[in-house]
Formats: C-alpha cells, sequence, structure tokens
C-alpha cells in the first residue's frame, strides 16, 4: 500500500548499522511509530524523531512485555488483554504508557482470533494519539515493573502436550498456540495436531493422565492431571484439521477407549 501511495519503503536488516540510521534521519520524521518489530531499537534510532519512537503493543502493559504478548495472555488464562501505545525507551517495552484499549478473552479465543480483534484496535487508538500526541506524553504514564511478566518467543517444543497438566491449562495451551505451532500428542507412534478442544469435569473414575476415556459426539475425551479433555477438532499427519466426530467414522481403531496418549520424554522418564 505504501508503495501505491508513492511513499518510500526501506527493509535494512538491522537498525544498527550507522548507514540505516543515518538514512532514517533524512525523512526528519516527526514521530516513528513501532508494529511488531520484534527488536529493541538502538538508543541513536530512539533519538532520531523530534517526538521520539511510539510501540503499537499488544497487551495492557505492563502485564506482557516481550515477543508473544497474544499466546501468553491466553496460555496464562488470563480474561483481559488489549492494546498499550507506549513512548519507547532504551528497554524491552519498559517505556511510559500514553493510551491503553482492552480486550476480553473468552473460553472460544485463540491466539489467532485474538490477534485479529486486536489488530482493529490498534490504529484507531494510534490515531487517537497522534491527533494530540502533545498532551498524551504530557500525561503519559510509567509501568509499574513489579507487576511486569516476559512473554517469551514461542518454541516449538512447547506445544507438545503433556497430560498431567489439568484440563484447564491444556485448553489455555490449545487455544495459545492456535494457528502457531499447533499443540499436539503422539498415540501409536503417530503426531497428533489438536486444533480445539474443551475442558470437561472427571465423569469416570480416575485415570492414568493420556488415557483416554471415550470417543462420540463430545470428541476423543482423554484423562488429564485433573479433569478430561474433549479433543474437537484434530489433525493426523498427513492429513487435514477435521472434526473428531468425521475421524472417527475412519479411525475408530485408533481411538479405542483404554488406549494411551504418549507423555513428553521427559515426563514419562520420571
Amino acid at each position: 500500500m505504501a508503495e501505491q501511495a508513492n511513499l518510500p519503503v526501506c527493509q535494512p536488516a538491522s537498525l544498527k548499522n550507522e548507514a540505516a540510521q543515518q538514512h532514517l534521519a533524512t525523512f526528519n520524521a516527526d514521530v516513528m511509530i513501532v508494529v511488531a518489530y520484534g527488536l529493541i531499537l538502538p538508543q541513536a534510532v530512539l533519538d532520531i524523531p523530534r517526538l521520539g519512537c511510539l510501540n503499537v503493543h499488544a497487551s495492557l502493559l505492563p502485564r506482557w512485555r516481550g515477543a508473544a504478548p497474544i499466546q501468553r495472555a491466553i496460555e496464562a488464562g488470563d480474561a483481559t488483554t488489549g492494546i498499550t501505545i507506549m513512548q519507547m525507551n532504551a528497554g524491552l517495552d519498559t517505556g511510559e504508557m500514553l493510551a491503553c484499549v482492552s480486550c476480553p478473552i473468552s473460553s472460544q479465543t485463540t491466539a489467532g482470533s485474538l490477534h485479529d480483534e486486536l489488530a482493529l484496535l490498534g490504529p484507531p487508538l494510534l490515531d487517537d494519539v497522534l491527533g494530540d500526541i502533545g498532551s498524551h506524553q504530557r500525561h503519559s504514564r510509567p509501568q509499574d515493573d513489579e507487576h511486569a511478566n516476559y512473554a517469551s518467543k514461542i518454541l516449538k517444543p512447547e506445544a507438545q502436550i503433556d497430560w498431567r497438566h489439568s484440563a484447564s491449562v491444556l485448553d489455555h495451551k490449545v487455544r495459545a498456540f492456535n494457528p502457531f505451532p499447533v499443540c499436539y500428542c503422539e498415540l501409536d507412534g503417530q503426531r497428533i495436531r489438536i486444533w480445539q478442544a474443551r475442558p470437561l469435569s472427571s465423569t469416570t473414575a480416575s485415570q492414568m493422565p493420556g488415557t483416554l476415556l471415550r470417543a462420540g459426539k463430545e470428541g476423543i475425551v482423554v484423562s488429564c492431571g485433573e479433569g478430561e479433555l474433549a479433543i474437537e477438532v484434530l489433525q493426523l499427519e498427513g492429513g487435514k484439521p477435521l472434526q473428531a466426530k468425521q475421524l472417527l467414522s475412519a479411525y475408530q481403531a485408533l481411538f479405542a477407549t483404554g488406549k494411551r496418549f504418549a507423555l513428553p520424554a521427559a515426563t514419562a522418564a520420571k
């Protein structure tokens, strides 16, 4: 869109490069906006714009600082998140807050759906701040570091399901890692990706975590450390995501009652 409007588009590999910094300075910008950049801006870059650099951050700071605030908020079971417009400093999402807007997290919220909701909230909030940036900067609020959490980058190994956790914890994890990297587990040596699940209260006698309790209209129900998890949408190796009831018609034997999903290697060794 910028190219269509004949606006200059620069994509330097690093902003630590002095030549890249000098090129930025030639724009004589009043303010610089950063969205999902993922790296800390050098102080030399922060000092270029007359009014500094603003960050559109996908969390109600200081709740989640760092690379994956959307996923970590869902994984932690937060009921609310939002967008914060922050005046950037040399720290990692530690600058003063200029404005914020909240967004609820429901029992159906995934990282993908929350991303899309926040993407709609950020632009008008930023527009409001830019419309009277002087006032917002004068009334900015410092963050309380005691309430800060680090939203570390999502790593693929984290997506493996450990059935010894509670069904509620696993539900949060499944939704937090949808659409990436997608939670998975193993059954009969086959990796199964879990796209959608629902926590249930235990309705059967206590079973070892990972035990397949039943499979039918409510999904593929698995015993957890506490409660049960009903897998509703899953994906077999080489296949596409399907409703559990669709898969069961062809793979009833794979999901036979009493079989056990594997635990992560480190857990299984305990």
